[in-house]
């Protein structure tokens, strides 16, 4: 079903989060003797993306032989058939271009609905591949979005939310599974996202941002008038999230921060309007589902940048243990249709997520890919630790810490303070490709989670609210005294990256603070916040009020919003700086860092500039990847030595 998780709601705006495993003292007391093999680009990259189809589309084939995948093993993604018996996955689509994602089979046939847009411009169409290999655009016609919504509870029917009517609104349809025909289910007045609807097809859910820190969920009786019907009713600042229904269409798992610092589930009764608590931890509760019966519930946790998935059976209350299965994240859960087998995702700091199936009687795990390079000894890559220190208002400051194993008192390893994108994303643990190569080849790596950030409460989250570019960059500053306060970082060469938001933080930190890092990597970054702010994505829309709450209105605020854009500060910066940017980005547009670099070019300062003609906001086909790092690489090489 469509996700209405909002809760952070600017977090994912400008989003490019790095990932990152153990403690700190853990990893710090493991640097052994030990002669590592160093990789390039092309090696790390020459591993294997994969993925499964949506959670709310069906998976297995119906004959239970195989499973429905992406995988970016042509060098761009594409829908494949995995055999559960084993053997190489069965190629559905051949993009050569454009990346496909598969959302689902078919029920019944192995007809397949996937989504995909036109080099990175973030335009998704949902098409539908016939069993004779023909394809056929659901949502056809141009400069719109869509997305796959899910199937009802009978299979007869799928649904897909497009804003083809109104840019700044998606409406959600229903399609008929034998002819594609169509029916409007609900016309969106624009303030609204689209979420789940019930099994019974009776319920659809809606969510609305009224501020960063302010939501409510409504509800549509889909039988009945299709008025929206609030149903979070509060005064001050409370966020609301929607989960989905239950499978007997009798409750509406939300979320909420009403009850503290972090998110939890409560059920709404669907008849009596009553509300009660069902799921709670010292973290957020990042999500909860069903299988198709509602016997097993699926549920997350997001502890302290890690998730903690529980599977349980709610008909013995047991939770299902797993065996044959490595330690490292799970994901990505999917039933077949009579729930005898799961397909799933396992990956950690040192491998990409691979594919795994278990037999839920017994537990037992089978892997089915091999996601990393066979070329890549696993024990020469990195697992990663937390580490935190206090900031210069005394705030605690977490992290995500990689030491390279060859980095020692004796022998200090440069470092990069990495910054996520958002803003109010989160750097979290698992694999990275882009910073296992980095400190693969000497590089320390802390990816700071700043003030803003996502994950530690909802104070932490909004301690920068109006307040950026000032707040967060004195966390990024006084991350580099946490760093040179350890004798295996070499004190005197600490650059600053990052992406999206991050990129950003890496123009501002350049511009506002030119002494304190060595160099910095911008990819994709706002430098002019008045005109990233004008130039929203329309289908971005509903989300207008809430990044304006917490960043500015444009114009009411444009004097703060220029203080704080380094292009109006460029003649500042004395770094060198590389800018990496993609031309069909619709968030960060690529005028966005031709005029940083034009700027930084007429300081006389060293600016290196990559521009990929085919990429959005962020980096889908292998060969620009593999081009990105190596000049990451090539310019801290160059300018903070290894």
């Amino acid at each position: 079903m469509l996700n209405t998780l909002k809760l952070a709601t600017a977090a994912s705006l400008l989003a490019l989060s790095a990932p990152a495993f153990s403690n700190e003292a853990e990893t710090q007391s493991s640097t052994e003797e030990r002669k590592s093999e160093t990789y390039t680009a092309q090696q790390f990259f020459d591993s294997t993306s994969f993925g499964l189809g949506s959670s709310g589309g069906h998976v297995f084939t119906s004959d239970g032989e195989h499973v429905l995948i992406n995988s970016d093993s042509s060098g761009v993604f594409n829908a494949y058939l995995l055999p559960l018996a084993g053997g190489e996955p069965v190629a559905l689509t051949n993009s050569t271009t454009n990346a496909v994602f598969a959302s689902s089979l078919f029920p019944n046939d192995n007809r397949v609905i996937y989504t995909s847009d036109g080099g990175g411009n973030e335009l998704n169409h949902v098409y539908l591949r016939e069993l004779d290999g023909t394809v056929r655009d659901l949502t056809p016609g141009e400069g719109h979005t869509a997305r796959f919504g899910g199937w009802s509870g009978d299979d007869t029917s799928f649904y897909i939310a497009t804003n083809e009517r109104d840019p700044q609104a998606f409406d959600l349809y229903i399609y008929s599974a034998d002819d594609y025909s169509r029916e409007l289910l609900f016309e969106n007045p624009g303030n609204f996202f689209p979420g789940s609807v019930s099994d019974d097809g009776r319920w659809m859910v809606l969510s609305r941002n009224n501020s960063s820190a302010d939501s409510d969920l409504f509800l549509v009786d889909l039988e009945g008038n299709a008025e929206p019907k609030l149903i979070t009713e509060h005064e001050g600042n409370i966020s609301y999230g929607s989960y989905g229904f239950t499978r007997d269409s009798s409750k509406l798992i939300f979320a909420t921060n009403e009850h503290g610092e972090f998110s939890q589930a409560w059920t709404y009764d669907l008849t009596t309007g009553e509300t009660a608590p069902y799921l709670k931890a010292d973290w957020d509760v990042s999500f909860v589902s069903y299988s198709r019966s509602g016997r097993y519930r699926v549920s997350g946790i997001n502890a302290d940048a890690l998730t903690q998935l529980t599977l349980l059976d709610q008909q013995t209350g047991q939770e299902v243990e797993l065996t044959g299965v490595p330690e490292g994240n799970l994901g990505s859960i999917r039933f077949d249709e009579g729930e005898n087998q799961i397909a799933f995702t396992v990956s950690s700091d040192t491998s990409p997520s691979d594919i795994y199936v278990a037999d839920l009687a017994s537990g037992q795990a089978k892997r089915l890919t091999s996601a990393l390079n066979s070329a890549i000894d696993e024990a020469d890559l990195v697992t990663a630790s937390i580490g935190r220190f206090e900031s210069y208002d005394g705030v605690e400051i977490p992290g995500v810490l990689y030491r390279p194993q060859s980095a020692s008192a004796d022998n200090p390893a440069p470092a990069i303070v990495w910054v996520h994108g958002g803003p109010g994303g989160q750097s979290r643990r698992g694999y990275n490709p882009t910073i296992q190569h980095l400190v693969n080849n000497g590089y320390a790596v802390y990816a700071i989670n700043n003030r803003g950030s996502s994950g530690y409460g909802k104070t932490f989250f909004h301690m920068d609210d109006k307040r950026h570019g000032e707040a967060d960059l004195g966390d990024v500053v006084a991350s580099k005294d946490y760093l040179q306060g350890k004798d295996w970082i070499a004190n005197d060469r600490i650059a600053i990256m990052g992406g999206s938001y991050g990129g950003y933080m890496v123009a501002a930190a350049l511009a506002f603070e030119p002494e304190v890092f060595d160099a910095g990597v911008n990819i994709f970054g706002v430098t002019n916040w008045v005109r990233t702010l004008k130039s929203i994505p329309p289908w971005w829309g509903a989300n207008r009020k809430a990044l304006f709450d917490e960043l500015g209105d444009p114009e009411t605020d444009e004097e703060r919003l220029r203080k704080i854009s380094p292009l109006f500060h460029a003649s500042n910066i004395v770094k060198p700086m590389l800018v990496v940017q993609g031309a069909n980005d619709p968030r960060v547009l690529q005028v966005e860092s031709d005029e940083l670099v034009a700027a930084v070019k007429a300081n006389g300062v060293d600016v290196e500039y990559v521009l990929f003609e085919d990429e959005g906001h962020g980096f889908r086909k292998k060969e620009n990847r593999v081009e990105a790092s190596e000049a990451y690489l090539n310019f801290l090489d160059q300018h903070i030595g290894r």
